[in-house]
């Protein structure tokens, strides 16, 4: 009998807990979806409880694994960015995206240079890497943001406050790089002499933001013609196969990254570009399901590392002034900032506050922190981690457990049913 309690092998230990995990996929949203609480959190608490086993010796810090930290929050990112775009009904206009340039113009410039300057005044930060951990808490986040999205393509035209949240997490994500890139470049400056703000705004603003701009449209309208508008047979809609979505993703991003541009505009831009070559066919709901699945998976594994990381230690590094500057910024610097940019709006005063309100923070931001230490010398790393990662935790917490509340009361003031919300037409 001794054999049965021979500790099993790892691999099998790995593969139990990922069919585990894939199950928990796709059951956890069905059964949160009443409840005031969030995948998000559930899926945090996991990691906590897995890595506080004695049995599991491994320590997720990021700061342990910078460059996997960069590349796994990039992948879960530009996967997001896909789905954001494609389950996006609302055709691309200047006017019917009011809100969206709305938060990105006012918004987010605001929120950046609001917590620069708490960064360099409360926090004592240099005044570059105060920039830099603003650049970085600025945008929206396109991974945690589902409870607060519009629903699959063609679920019927979006309320301003889904829409809004969905295209400005699509597209603030990439347009935070140039501050990234500013800080970097300041802080290169001060220790180098050399000029900086020429090649900056020539460079990291005018010429990346319009190659991903220029590429995610081309690379959008060559998988547009090949899914829906090749002849005969071979239109690649005809295969049924949701992993287009994929390799648009990927394309769109490896294409654009290879000119050293802004991949996250062009896979959101390319998402666009391709519901549009075809709005109404089918296929992008296969195409968003897929990408969903993607997205959900990944998104879980990085926040059961998440979780793992905070029981690691990761806010041990934390002050009393870096957690009252963190509950400034997501209790009354977003909110206030995102009434400003909406002053005027044609909205109700309802749906200004639920989008004002609802700027989560989360997986964006560690990939930006993770880009930036990986990029320039920060004295104290272990503390920007700590200030991040507290408000990812704090973001999804406070999110998390008013969302369902929040969007259902909201659903059923605007005479929807929130229980039919999100599904196929």
């Amino acid at each position: 009998m001794e054999h049965l309690f021979v500790p099993p092998d790892t691999y099998i230990v790995i593969l139990t807990g990922a069919g585990l995990l894939i199950a928990l996929v796709s059951w956890l949203p069905l059964a949160l979806k009443k409840l005031p609480l969030s995948l998000p959190i559930v899926c945090i608490l996991i990691g906590g409880a897995i890595f506080c086993l004695p049995a599991v010796g491994l320590r997720p810090s990021p700061l342990d694994y910078p460059r996997f930290t960069e590349r796994f929050t990039e992948f879960v990112v530009i996967i997001a960015l896909m789905g954001a775009g494609l389950k996006l009904d609302r055709p691309f206009n200047w006017h019917r995206w009011g809100v969206t340039w709305r938060l990105l113009a006012i918004t987010m410039p605001l929120g950046i240079g609001t917590i620069t300057l708490l960064g360099g005044v409360m926090l004592g930060l240099p005044w570059t890497v105060a920039l830099l951990l603003a650049a970085i808490l600025a945008p929206t986040d396109p991974v945690l943001a589902a409870d607060v999205q519009v629903g699959p393509p063609k679920t019927g035209e979006e309320d301003e406050v889904r829409f809004g949240l969905t295209s400005e997490a699509g597209l603030n994500d990439g347009l935070a790089f140039p501050f990234v890139h500013l800080a970097i470049a300041m802080a290169l400056a001060a220790s180098s002499g050399e000029s900086w703000f020429g090649r900056w705004l020539g460079i990291n603003v005018l010429w990346e933001i319009a190659v991903g701009v220029a590429g995610g449209w081309l690379i959008g309208k060559l998988f547009g013609w090949l899914t829906f508008r090749v002849p005969a047979e071979t239109k690649l809609a005809k295969t049924g196969d949701g992993l287009i979505a994929i390799a648009a993703t990927f394309f769109s991003y490896g294409v654009t990254e290879i000119f050293n541009c802004y991949g996250f505009l062009a896979v959101f831009i390319a998402a666009l570009t391709l519901r549009a070559s075809h709005r109404d066919h089918d296929f992008h709901v296969q195409m968003h399901d897929l990408t969903e699945q993607f997205e959900r998976l990944a998104m879980m594994i990085l926040l059961l590392l998440f979780g793992g990381a905070l029981v690691s230690g990761l806010l041990n590094a934390l002050r009393p002034m870096d957690v009252v500057l963190v509950l400034i910024l997501l209790l009354i610097v977003r909110p206030l900032t995102g009434l400003i940019a909406l002053t005027g709006f044609s909205a109700a005063k309802v749906e200004k506050l639920t989008i004002a309100f609802f700027g989560i923070r989360g997986v964006g931001s560690f990939y930006y922190l993770a880009y930036g230490l990986n990029h320039m010398n920060v004295a104290d790393p272990e503390r920007l981690w700590a200030i991040v990662g507290l408000a990812a935790l704090v973001s999804i917490l406070v999110h998390g457990l008013t969302v369902t509340p929040a969007m259902r009361w909201l659903d059923h003031r605007q005479g929807r049913d929130p229980d039919t919300i999100g599904q196929s037409q």
